[in-house]
């Protein structure tokens, strides 16, 4: 009698990346109707919520903050669609897709011209370690960790701590680094005109919440939902690349297609997380074929079973890359500081 593991391994094993691409293009075809509904369910609700915790909270009802996490999922979904937009994935037509982008991009505090741009260099270079930077977790292997500086190593061993990945990094980026084209002043007009036009139409939808609400009301809802959807983005983004079996190459070794599908998790929430991140968790085979709209991905994982156990991650074992913070060139693997350290110790005695 075959051995399941045994299969769920060889039928791995036998993916040949380039291959797959190839067959997985005849899902890379957006539904209209169905792109619209999906746009529908996301952003009707989301409004709702907001406008009667506004009410609510302005009224001293502020019970109604305990809607902030069911907001955040929400607003979380919203930057899924924009993301999907960012591909030309979503609507057929480049233009149907980049004008919904921006507009949701307003709803996210996120320029989307220069999010595009920044996240399609990050799919360009995902797993090459000597193109790290683009729109990716600041990742230093064990021995440029060891060739820093005492401060330098300080300052690395903060930011990878998740306070700072989950919090503060988040707040700050959605807050503040997205207010100008940071990576991109001196690319061209385009990224400076979606920067300071995303934050004209913020500051006046802020403006008429502020003049309608009052100030305090606000902030009050605004700011946590924002946050929330930010924090739990950005821990989405850490666990779908940042693994103990991630795939890193040097550029003379690095292939895009290996580096797609072996570099990227299948984070395998349940519903309805599944539902709120968009499939999002299905990020090897995003990765490998972007143009095939969130709402498809699990077709993909239907006609292609062994893309279920490649990476594989489930809800509870998310948080468990989160220690991990060195790339080991030896062992091809993500390490923690204290493996690292350990390992130094072990070589000087």
């Amino acid at each position: 009698m075959t051995n399941p593991d045994c299969a769920e391994r060889a039928g791995t094993a036998a993916l040949d990346p380039r291959a797959l691409m190839r067959e997985l293009k005849i899902f890379a075809k957006a539904h209209p109707a169905r792109s619209f509904w999906e746009l529908a369910i996301t952003l009707v609700p989301f409004v709702g919520i907001m406008a009667a915790m506004l009410f609510a909270v302005q009224s001293g009802i502020y019970l109604a903050l305990a809607l902030v996490p069911v907001a955040g999922l929400f607003l979380l979904r919203i930057f899924i669609i924009q993301h999907d937009c960012g591909h030309g994935a979503f609507l057929p037509g480049r233009l149907g897709n980049d004008w919904t982008g921006r507009a949701l991009g307003v709803l996210t505090f996120t320029p989307y011209d220069c999010w595009k741009r920044s996240h399609a260099l990050h799919h360009a270079s995902t797993g090459n370690l000597d193109a790290r930077g683009n729109g990716d977790v600041d990742t230093l292997t064990v021995r440029e960790f060891y060739e820093g500086t005492r401060i330098q190593r300080m300052l690395y061993r903060m930011y990878r701590h998740p306070i700072v990945l989950f919090g503060i990094g988040p707040a700050y980026l959605f807050l503040l680094r997205h207010r100008l084209p940071i990576g991109l002043m001196k690319e061209g007009a385009t990224y400076w005109v979606s920067s300071m036009a995303t934050n004209v139409v913020i500051a006046a939808i802020l403006g008429g919440l502020i003049y309608s609400f009052g100030l305090a009301a606000t902030v009050m809802v605004v700011l946590p939902v924002l946050l929330v959807a930010a924090s739990l983005g950005v821990l989405l983004f850490y666990v779908q690349h940042q693994f103990e079996e991630a795939h890193w190459d040097s550029a003379d070794n690095w292939s895009f297609h290996d580096a797609a599908l072996l570099g990227s998790s299948h984070l395998d929430l349940p519903q309805p997380l599944r539902w709120f991140s968009g499939n999002i968790g299905v990020h090897h085979v995003h990765h490998l074929a972007s143009r095939i709209p969130f709402y498809r991905l699990p077709e993909v994982l239907d006609a292609k079973p062994a893309l279920r156990t490649l990476n594989r991650f489930t809800a509870r074992e998310a948080l468990g890359p989160v220690r991990l913070a060195l790339w080991a060139e030896d062992q091809r693997r993500l390490i923690t500081f204290r493996e690292a350290s350990r390992g130094l110790s072990e070589i000087k005695a």
